[in-house]
């Protein structure tokens, strides 16, 4: 199991969580309560499940397509290590994972 953290967008942290290597990043986070709303259900057709990743985190997952980056821009409060959470399989890894919610973050189903 690998270990992921969930931090508010103010950096404090909300919780941490067991996710088995190779699920999906946005389906663990709504399964937790995190605000993503991920409101294309995954199809990578809005950029509603914007998070935020570590800078070490964002450097050892594979990189985001040309698609997502274009994704991205729609979004609020992206950085340099924004991803779509539906586009981000969990790894295999000793060391836990930390994807923080962006400023704006909102779910309006929950």
């Amino acid at each position: 199991m690998t270990l992921v953290r969930f931090l508010h967008p103010d950096g404090s942290l909300d919780r941490v969580v067991e996710a088995e290597p190779g699920s999906n990043l946005l389906d663990l986070a709504q399964k937790h309560g995190q605000p993503l709303e991920g409101a294309c259900e995954g199809a990578m057709a809005c950029s509603t499940c914007h998070v935020i990743l570590s800078s070490e985190d964002f450097e050892r997952l594979p990189v985001g397509s040309e698609e997502e980056d274009d994704l991205l821009d729609l979004a609020m409060h992206v950085t340099r290590t924004s991803r779509l959470a539906c586009q981000v399989t969990v790894p295999d890894s000793d060391t836990p994972i930390t994807v923080r919610m962006p400023g704006g973050a909102h779910n309006w189903d929950r």
